[in-house]
């Protein structure tokens, strides 16, 4: 009555990459990505300023099987921009794959709303906020100098800031 080890169900304690790399791997050939690693690595791929305006969206085969074609997505604005910088993100691209395993980069275009299959999500640059005028700061502050509680002298000297500098928060 005993049981083969050897073709066991269980194979114990396993590193969570293991358990989901087939997944992954299966879900991203759906999607034309024969190697995951472009999706899931594209911002240490290309760097930061490349992730935040374009992403990968399918590597395509010829019928030579000489190279691929990786197509990206970006908004019609940041298009032209992206063009110019096309052969740096193919070099980059294949020196991860150790190899030239891509041959051409196509640009898709499309806008950031519309259609469910066109939209497209990229990290928007953080606004900066213009100084703020010493007279007004120091005529709000005064105005909170008379309030004991620290928490609401704070708030009121922030209400202050943003009335007098007609600043909308």
């Amino acid at each position: 009555m005993t049981k083969d080890r050897s073709r066991g169900t269980t194979r114990g304690f396993a590193r969570a990459v293991t358990l989901m790399q087939t997944r992954i791997r299966t879900a991203t050939e759906s999607r034309g990505f024969a190697v995951s690693r472009v999706i899931t690595h594209w911002e240490d791929i290309v760097g930061s300023g490349i992730a935040g305006i374009a992403r990968p969206v399918n590597i395509s085969y010829g019928r030579e099987g000489m190279g691929a074609t990786l197509t990206v997505l970006t908004t019609g604005a940041q298009a032209p921009m992206l063009e110019m910088q096309k052969e740096q993100i193919l070099n980059k691209v294949n020196s991860c794959y150790g190899y030239r395993a891509i041959s051409r980069i196509r640009i898709t275009q499309t806008a950031p709303t519309g259609f469910a299959e066109g939209q497209v999500q990229f990290k928007q640059k953080t606004k900066t906020v213009a100084a703020l005028d010493p007279v007004v700061v120091k005529e709000a502050k005064s105005m909170g100098e008379s309030v004991g509680n620290d928490d609401l002298r704070l708030a009121l000297e922030s209400l202050a800031t943003n009335v007098l500098s007609k600043r909308k928060t």
